[in-house]
């Protein structure tokens, strides 16, 4: 069942929105060379309890840390560990959330850590632009949820990237993932429905430099791609309001 929620529940989802902005923002300028990605996620974890928030990741299903952080060919839920340095070139995802008086966040970014490779970099820019191409497409008139996965697919396969299938994105806001799932591919049995307002949605684009196929590591949690080439992940929260789609993971 898709929860509708009300201007007010919105509002809150919204201030835990624009906090996590504020993080991925710091993000930007806190990851670098050297460090790991468990000091990654501490770093998550401080900010998240100075703004008087929860992480929303953390012991969700048994996840143990705040933030999902993936690096290269790890396409999602990749576990941070102290044994996992950040080198020049690498390509981190984070991808989090924060629980504010159950009102809940989801976002995602892929940082290019330093000089990387042009293909590398192509990768990452045509994952945003996805993403934008994705939300634009949420804000026509009558959209429906496979219309965002159609921007996705089209503007992904066309620069020949695998665009991942076996996870999407979601519904968001009173819970960590709520119905309607948002795949980010298009298909005749998959369910349609039309956006409405108080829909919240995670829209999440996770592209893939070669092939679409993934593999589960031994940890149970950690997505890699088959061919071991890298992936890149963006992800925004948005609401479907009186005044139209919002976006609400912004600064």
């Amino acid at each position: 069942m898709i929860r509708l929620k009300t201007e007010e529940q919105i509002k809150r989802i919204r201030e835990a929105c624009h906090l996590t902005a504020r993080l991925m923002d710091e993000l930007s300028r806190y990851i670098e060379v050297g460090m790991s990605t468990l000091d990654i996620d501490q770093y998550c974890y401080q900010f998240i309890v100075k703004n008087k928030g929860v992480p929303a990741f953390l012991h969700y299903e048994g996840f143990p840390a705040t933030a999902c952080i993936s690096v290269n060919e790890e396409v999602i839920h990749g576990i941070p560990s102290s044994k996992r340095i950040i080198c020049e070139g690498d390509l981190v995802d984070v991808d989090l959330g924060i629980n504010l008086d159950g009102h809940f966040s989801d976002m995602a970014r892929t940082f290019i850590i330093g000089k990387t490779k042009d293909e590398y970099r192509k990768l990452c820019e045509v994952t945003e632009q996805s993403l934008k191409l994705a939300i634009e497409a949420a804000q026509a008139k009558g959209a429906r949820i496979q219309d965002i996965g159609s921007a996705v697919y089209k503007h992904a396969t066309k620069h020949g990237y695998g665009v991942v299938r076996d996870y999407c994105g979601h519904g968001v806001g009173l819970a960590v993932h709520e119905e309607p799932e948002i795949p980010n591919y298009t298909s005749s049995y998959l369910p349609n429905p039309r956006l409405r307002e108080g829909m919240v949605l995670a829209i999440e684009p996770m592209i893939n430099l070669g092939t679409h196929k993934v593999k589960v590591l031994a940890n149970d949690w950690t997505v890699v791609t088959m061919d071991g080439l890298p992936s890149a992940h963006f992800e925004d929260t948005v609401a479907c309001t009186k005044n139209g789609l919002e976006v609400l993971t912004v600064l």
